[in-house]
């Protein structure tokens, strides 16, 4: 009997997530809609839009100045160059390998766009943000590949792994990994306890997952706290997210998302006040 209750205990040990929902997004131009905060942002929350952004610059605007409140956005920038603004005072060029984070608190606004012709690739997610910073000052980090730290295949964008320790100033409670596996590499993700919410993206490749093929599509596992076994057939290139779930409804404006209808009609005031001045200044119409 000893034995066999050890044999069960050792098999719930490597238990692995199931898969629950899978979905391939919708295509706006040279952008993929992946995640909304209204469909499968409700699921994987605090994780609350997902767009993936693979084209050859045209000189166009990708994101022109927009508003965001209640959110933090990360970019996360594969090939090309980034150029950015915003209404913290930042500004610059971006390159390969870079992530921008951007804590829109109470409100901020900002522009970030291709910088010369290379393939421009890469991720912009949305992250839910608790009350305790929704309607804070709005924050910046623009980081270089060189500090983005790494752990085996995977580059920790946002959070901790594995003794490594993203330097962006996230909130508590979330990863974000960028992982690049060779084909037939193996890799095993044993999310930190408590983070009930995960998801992967494949953008390149095909993955093996819980029993499934994931090609150019999003995944979201069952709430658990199991780990998560990858096995890439061909060389493949992915994002896995996972989280304390955001323990709050979504609030949305048009550009955010808050906890409460108080909350997102401060933010969005504050919006309107910088818009006002952006015009003012001639940088808006």
């Amino acid at each position: 009997m000893e034995h066999s209750v050890s044999e069960s205990l050792s098999a719930l040990s490597v238990q692995t997530r199931r898969i629950v929902a899978r979905t391939r997004g919708r295509a706006h131009g040279p952008v993929t809609r992946v995640v909304s905060p209204s469909d499968i942002g409700e699921l994987i929350k605090p994780f609350v839009f997902l767009d993936y952004f693979d084209f050859k610059p045209t000189g166009n605007a990708l994101f022109p100045m927009h508003p965001h409140s209640g959110i933090a956005t990360i970019t996360v920038l594969l090939s090309g160059d980034l150029r950015y603004e915003d209404t913290t005072g930042a500004s610059g060029t971006l390159s390969a390998g870079s992530v921008e984070w951007m804590r829109a608190g109470n409100g901020v606004w900002h522009d970030a766009s291709p910088s010369g012709l290379e393939r421009f690739q890469g991720y912009q997610v949305w992250v839910a943000l608790p009350r305790s910073l929704e309607n804070r000052m709005a924050q910046s980090q623009y980081l270089p590949a060189e500090a983005v730290p790494q752990a085996g295949p995977a580059r920790i964008v946002l959070g901790r792994h594995e003794g490594a320790h993203s330097r962006v100033a996230a909130p508590e409670g979330m990863n974000l990994l960028h992982v690049r596996l060779a084909a037939g590499e193996r890799w095993r993700y044993q999310p930190p306890a408590g983070h009930d919410v995960a998801w992967t993206h494949v953008h390149r490749g095909e993955l093996r997952v819980a029993g499934e093929r994931l090609q150019g599509e999003l995944a979201v596992f069952d709430e658990s706290g199991s780990a998560i076994d990858f096995t890439a057939e061909g060389d493949t290139d992915f994002i896995v997210g996972s989280a304390v779930k955001h323990p709050h409804d979504l609030v949305l404006g048009y550009y955010s998302v808050h906890t409460s209808p108080d909350a997102l009609q401060r933010g969005e005031a504050e919006i309107a006040r910088i818009g006002r001045q952006l015009r003012a200044d001639g940088r808006i119409r």
